[in-house]
C-alpha cells in the first residue's frame, strides 16, 4: 500500500560549491531565481530556489561546515556538484515518519526549521518547514530522500517567480544513473511503496505519486543512448544526473539557453557541465 502521509516529488536539490555563481549560472540558462536563503546555524547551508508548479528546484551550498551537512560535504570532495538528493511532498511529516518506521526504516526526525523569505513588496517574511529523512544509509542509486511538509506555501510558491523566459513549467523526471539500475530502480519502489516499470531500453522508471515527476533509473551508456549529441563529462557512474522539464516552448527554451544549448531526441539540452553537474533535458508541456 502507497504511503499515505509522503506524496511524489516536491523538488530536486542540487549541491554547488559556489551558491552565488550558481544562482548566476542558472539565470544565464533563462530561469528566474529567488533572493537568496539562509539555513540555521545547525544547518549550515544556504539555497536559492527555482520555483516550478507544483514543484521546484533547489539550489544548495554549504556555508559554514557543521555536522548536519558532513553527507552534502563529502558528496562534493567524491563526486562534484550535482543533485544530491530529492525531497518528496509531506502532507504531515510527524505521521509520514512513522509510516516508513512502520515499514522498517528508521527516520531521521522530523525537524522543523525555517529561512527567512523577501517578499515581492520587500516585506520580510519567513519560509517554514517540517521535514524528515529515510536513514543516509538507504540511497538507491546514491540518491538520497527526504520528505518535506510545507507550513508556509504562500512564501515559497511565489507567482512572481515562477515565471521563467526559458518556459520551465515543471519536473517530469529525475535521471539517476547507476550500474545496476533494475536493483536501485527496486530499492527506491521498496522505500515509497510503488511499483517499477522497465523501459524497452533497459531503464526503468518509478513513479514518485500523485502526478509528479517520475525516477528514471539508467546506466550512462544508456543515457548516451537516449541523448547522443549532448556530452555527459562530469556525471558520476551513479548518482542523481539530470532533470527533465516540460517547457511551454521549445523555441523559448532554445533561445534562453544559447549556447550552452544542445537539440537531442526532440529536445533543448544542457550539458551538466553547463549546469554545476546537473544535465537539463527541456521538452515540451
Amino acid at each position: 500500500m502507497a504511503l499515505r502521509n509522503v506524496i511524489g516529488i516536491d523538488h530536486a536539490v542540487v549541491v554547488v560549491r559556489d551558491l552565488d555563481n550558481a544562482a548566476e549560472n542558472w539565470k544565464r540558462l533563462g530561469f528566474t531565481v529567488s533572493p537568496r536563503g539562509t539555513h540555521s546555524a545547525k544547518m549550515g547551508s544556504g539555497n536559492y530556489t527555482i520555483m516550478l508548479d507544483p514543484d521546484y528546484i533547489e539550489l544548495l551550498g554549504v556555508l559554514v561546515e557543521t555536522e548536519h551537512n558532513a553527507p552534502t560535504r563529502a558528496m562534493l570532495a567524491k563526486r562534484g556538484e550535482g543533485i544530491e538528493r530529492v525531497a518528496f511532498t509531506a502532507v504531515d511529516s510527524a505521521a509520514g515518519a512513522e509510516e516508513i518506521r512502520a515499514r522498517g526504516y528508521e527516520p531521521v526526525g522530523p525537524t522543523d526549521f525555517e529561512r527567512p523569505v523577501t517578499m515581492p513588496d520587500g516585506q520580510l517574511s519567513a519560509a517554514r518547514f517540517r521535514t524528515f529523512q529515510w536513514p543516509i544509509a538507504e540511497a538507491p542509486g546514491g540518491l538520497r530522500i527526504f520528505a518535506c511538509q510545507h507550513k508556509t506555501r504562500d512564501t515559497v510558491w511565489i507567482p512572481e517567480l515562477m515565471q521563467h523566459a526559458n518556459g520551465a513549467k515543471r519536473l517530469r523526471r529525475v535521471l539517476v544513473v547507476s550500474t545496476e539500475p533494475a536493483s536501485d530502480a527496486a530499492h527506491l519502489a521498496r522505500m515509497i511503496d510503488r511499483e517499477v516499470r522497465p523501459e524497452p531500453d533497459g531503464a526503468v522508471a518509478v513513479p514518485s505519486g500523485s502526478d509528479r515527476a517520475d525516477f528514471m533509473f539508467l546506466s550512462k551508456d544508456q543515457l548516451g543512448r537516449r541523448y547522443p549529441e549532448v556530452p555527459l563529462a562530469g556525471l558520476p557512474e551513479r548518482g542523481g544526473a539530470g532533470l527533465v522539464l516540460a517547457t511551454s516552448d521549445l523555441a523559448a527554451a532554445a533561445k534562453a539557453v544559447g549556447s550552452s544549448g544542445v537539440r537531442s531526441a526532440g529536445a533543448v539540452c544542457v550539458a551538466p557541465a553547463r549546469a554545476n553537474g546537473t544535465l537539463l533535458i527541456f521538452v515540451g508541456a
